[in-house]
Order: C-alpha cells, then sequence, then structure tokens
C-alpha cells in the first residue's frame, strides 16, 4: 500500500497529522500556544511541560522489559516518530498520542521530545487519541472493543464511518463490540491474556451468562483449545432429544385395543394401571367424532 492510499484508508486518522519530514536534532524553541506557526510543525517540547492525556481508552501499564527497550532505542537513535500534543493552561502540553515514547524519554534521560503541536478541543483531542490507540498492533481484544464503542456512544459514529478512519474491516469492528456482551469477569479474563479472541467469538454466541461464565473458567482451568471450546458451545445449543420409554401393554389390553379400533374406526390407546386405567379415543374430525359418539350409544 503507498503513502497516498494509506492515508486516503486511516481517513482522519493519527496519520493524517504527522507530516513527512525528518526531525530535527537541534533543540527548537517551542512557539506560544496560541501561535498559528505552531501548526505542523516538529518542535522539541521539554518533558517536564508534558501532561498525560485524560482521554486515553487503553491500560497504558506497558511492560517494563519493552518500556526499557524503546528507551535504549531512544537513548542510541533518538526519538524518530514525534509525538502529538496540545497546549493546555499554565503553559503545559497535554499528550494526545505518544505516552510510551515520553515515558521511555523519561528512562533515557533526555530533557525534551520532538512534538506536534495542535490546537484542537476536548472532543478532538479524545477522538484523536482513540483512533490513535487504535491503530495500534499492541491492543488487546477488550481494549479495541471499548474504544471502538465510545466512538459509536461518545461521537455517533457508524461502523463504516469508523472502518474509514482507523482502517478496520466493519466486520471486525461489529465483532469486537460484540465482546462487549461477555460477562465481566470473562472480560477480565480477556484483558489478561487467559483467553484469546478465538475462545472469546465462540463463547460470545451462548445465551446464558452463567454457562458462558462456567466455561471460560473452565477453559483457562484446563486449557482448552478454540476447536474444543467451538464444539463444546455447539453441544450447549443443541438440547439433547427426550428418550421416550418403550411402552409394555398388557397382552390382554393390547387385544382389548384393537378390538376397540376395528370397531371405532380411529386410534384407541388403554392405560391401565392394576386394572384401573383412562381409554383414550382419538378423532380426526368432527365426522369422526359424531360417527363415535353414535357407535357408542348402540353399545
Amino acid at each position: 500500500m503507498t503513502t497516498t492510499e494509506k492515508r486516503k484508508v486511516l481517513g482522519r486518522g493519527l496519520e493524517t497529522l504527522l507530516p513527512s519530514r525528518h526531525v530535527p536534532h537541534a533543540p527548537v524553541a517551542v512557539p506560544s500556544p496560541a501561535s498559528k506557526a505552531e501548526i505542523d510543525e516538529v518542535h522539541q517540547v521539554p518533558l517536564e511541560r508534558l501532561e498525560h492525556n485524560p482521554y486515553q481508552t487503553r491500560t497504558l501499564a506497558p511492560e517494563a522489559a519493552a518500556l526499557q527497550e524503546l528507551a535504549a532505542s531512544i537513548k542510541s537513535v533518538g526519538v524518530m516518530q514525534p509525538i502529538v500534543v496540545r497546549p493546555v493552561p499554565g503553559g503545559q502540553y497535554q499528550v494526545i498520542a505518544g505516552e510510551r515514547r515520553w515515558q521511555a524519554s523519561h528512562i533515557a534521560g533526555l530533557t525534551a521530545i520532538p512534538a506536534i503541536v495542535r490546537q484542537v478541543s476536548n472532543e478532538q483531542a479524545m477522538e484523536m487519541t482513540i483512533i490513535e490507540n487504535l491503530q495500534r498492533e499492541d491492543l488487546n481484544p477488550i481494549e479495541q472493543a471499548r474504544a471502538f464503542d465510545r466512538l459509536s456512544r461518545d461521537f455517533g459514529l457508524t461502523q463504516e464511518q469508523m472502518s474509514l478512519r482507523t482502517g478496520k474491516e466493519r466486520s471486525s469492528i461489529a465483532n469486537f463490540l460484540r465482546l462487549l456482551k461477555l460477562p465481566p469477569a470473562v472480560q477480565t479474563m480477556m484483558e489478561q491474556n487467559q483467553l484469546s479472541l478465538g475462545h472469546a467469538k465462540a463463547l460470545v454466541a451462548m445465551e446464558s451468562p452463567v454457562e458462558l461464565e462456567r466455561l471460560a473458567h473452565k477453559i483457562v482451568e484446563h486449557g482448552l483449545s478454540v476447536r474444543h471450546t467451538e464444539e463444546t458451545v455447539a453441544a450447549l445449543a443443541t438440547p439433547h432429544p427426550k428418550v421416550e420409554k418403550e411402552r409394555v401393554v398388557d397382552p390382554n389390553v393390547k387385544e382389548a385395543e384393537r378390538l376397540l379400533e376395528s370397531s371405532l374406526g380411529v386410534r384407541v390407546t388403554i392405560n391401565d394401571r392394576q386394572g384401573k386405567g383412562k381409554i383414550l379415543i382419538e378423532y380426526s374430525s368432527l365426522e369422526d367424532f359424531d360417527r363415535i359418539v353414535e357407535a357408542l350409544k348402540k353399545q
């Protein structure tokens, strides 16, 4: 996919915010937040003037080893892609995209980080943050589902619009949103990587939350495969047919049924229990009914 095609697929995604230029190595003074010249320019923003993003939807708890690796890379070659920030009161800047690069820069001992400063509203900042998260590869399925859900609830975006903004298939978005129907305990299992997306897709088809959660615990406890899970769900969805007991009839009762059926011309069943019981006469039309009544009157 060419750069032009990728920009078109991402729609209003974060890709459109990043200029295709190299990050300057020499520090550049940060202009006034209100300055128009700051748009699309990369500046070296002091780390001490950056604040966390309150609209962050993903769980920002990267593994220490991964963060250390990123810090080592930054210490060696610098920050290769600028973060995106917006000015906030007090001369500070709020991180919209690039929290991990900011954290790793602290570890690497940097005092400033290349950043694109954008003038955006709270709503725009929230949407940009969510879309930037969805373009990452390390989100767990529940984080992605919640991000799509926020785009739908808070911004009224359709699945087709979300597909255009994030570059993800509409059917994939629909599948992620279905995960939010899972019980909270099962969602937690997914966040902790105890259940895979394949397991979740099979479980979400179950109607009973109790049975669903019970099966989820069984998957984790016994390490059931996705295939085994699918087969179990299918078996639970198909009720076992009731096995009818074979009717044992006394020969004398059977003979009485035969004589009555021959005489009345309809099916007759006699339920006998030690000399007591019922005689069931079946008819299929009013004509049958009238004929049976007349026949019984003659007896």
